[in-house]
């Protein structure tokens, strides 16, 4: 008998058709001999509606009542999937976050899961019911509920296959697979039936379905993750350790697919004076502020003044900008400016690691497509650049032809 876990998505639950059918699909797996744990999003955009609802009666909600607003969407969806189980007949029983074990920080909006204790879980399992556990959300130790932020129920989900111990974590959504790139930009992108935590990792940190935050843990804690679809039974893409059991040691093609995002602004402090501390001071009030920020890039100095550019999400600029400006005036810097339509578009392949010319190829490429780069940055497997919105799509298109992604 195996344990697994199950996610689904909101798209997944997003009515009361779908919701049914999600839970034909668990009876079917439970029928099997298996136990199942199951993770639930909100309905469809229910937290986007949520938000907006907020948003209807005050301009700045507060983050603590905005957890516990955005906390009753998941519920919503869990219990409804319990109640469609046992019209199916099937013993089962929903679980709030806190109900199921999950112990967060405070940082509400954001929190991270310190602590899972699933034995409350375990022994409705091992009763033989399904487990239906709301996504997103937790609880601290002074009893508040939290959220876990964007892309927060895979998060629960791969936090609930380890502390089970179970065998894999199959995350179901509107695609059926990991491709490499996104379908609905390349019309010729292929679906990877598997990849390595590492790849997956930094796919998933700059576009690509599942959240940096799930990888990581099912990563640190030898999880496979399965990525499939909802309403189809095509097989799906496996993430899991490639140093052990995967496939070829090393292949042709070392990029394993290109992604993007679309919503990323970039801020500029101009001629700040190029002296110890003074980048330390324009990135430790972001910091302060709950600003993440990505790409950064340092000119050379001139006359002992330099500028610093650094990329934040679109959501992050209003904010991030008012920072910056009021750094920027403490340290004598001559002002900030912004430029809010940008994208990024990225390779990524663990193979480019070791073997020289990826760089200049894409980078080739996009020239001859007549696409500007406006700043570049890099990890061991992966080369970003970020280039003006308009242009995400097409760059897309030629690195997948440029790295001969749709063969295999």
């Amino acid at each position: 008998m195996a344990m697994l876990v199950q996610k689904y998505g909101g798209t997944s639950v997003g009515d009361a058709v779908k919701i049914m059918n999600v839970a034909r699909r668990v009876a079917v797996a439970q029928a099997a001999g298996n136990q199942i744990a199951v993770v639930v999003s909100a309905m469809g955009k229910a937290t986007d509606e949520l938000i907006a609802l907020a948003q209807s009666v005050t301009s700045n909600p507060e983050p603590r009542e905005m957890d516990l607003l955005l906390s009753t969407g998941e519920l919503v969806s869990c219990t409804l999937m319990a109640m469609a189980l046992r019209e199916l007949g099937v013993p089962s029983i929903s679980m709030g976050g806190a109900q199921a074990g999950i112990l967060t920080d405070t940082a509400h909006g954001r929190a991270s899961i310190v602590q899972l204790d699933p034995a409350r879980v375990q022994r409705e399992l091992d009763a033989g019911r399904v487990v239906i556990v709301a996504g997103f959300q937790g609880i601290t130790d002074d009893m508040e509920t939290t959220t876990l932020g964007r892309g927060g129920s895979d998060t629960t989900a791969v936090a609930l296959a380890a502390a089970l111990k179970a065998e894999r974590c199959e995350v179901y959504t509107d695609v059926d697979g990991i491709y490499t790139a996104d379908p609905r930009v390349v019309t010729n992108a292929r679906k990877l039936p598997e990849i390595g935590y590492e790849e997956m990792l930094e796919l998933a940190t700059y576009g690509a379905k599942m959240h940096p935050r799930s990888i990581e843990l099912a990563s640190w804690y030898k999880i496979p993750v399965l990525v499939a679809s909802s309403t189809q039974d095509s097989p799906g893409t496996l993430i899991h350790d490639l140093d052990n059991g995967g496939t070829a040691m090393e292949v042709a093609n070392k990029v394993s697919g290109v992604t993007y995002e679309r919503n990323v602004a970039r801020i500029t402090v101009r001629a700040a004076p190029d002296s110890p501390g003074i980048v330390a001071n324009v990135f430790e009030p972001l910091t302060d502020a709950g600003i993440s920020v990505d790409t950064i890039v340092q000119n050379a100095s001139a006359e002992r003044l330099t500028d610093i550019s650094f990329t934040v999400e679109r959501g992050d600029l209003d904010r991030a900008l008012e920072v910056s400006r009021r750094v920027a005036s403490d340290i004598g810097a001559a002002d900030c400016v912004a430029n809010d339509h940008l994208g990024n578009i990225s390779i990524v392949g663990t193979g480019m690691l070791n073997a020289p010319g990826y760089a200049s190829r894409m980078f080739r490429a996009l020239s001859d497509a007549a696409i500007n780069i406006e700043m570049i940055t890099t990890s061991q497997i992966r080369i970003t650049c970020i280039v003006d919105e308009a242009n995400v799509d097409e760059a897309v298109r030629v690195l997948h032809a440029a790295f001969e992604l749709d063969h295999e």
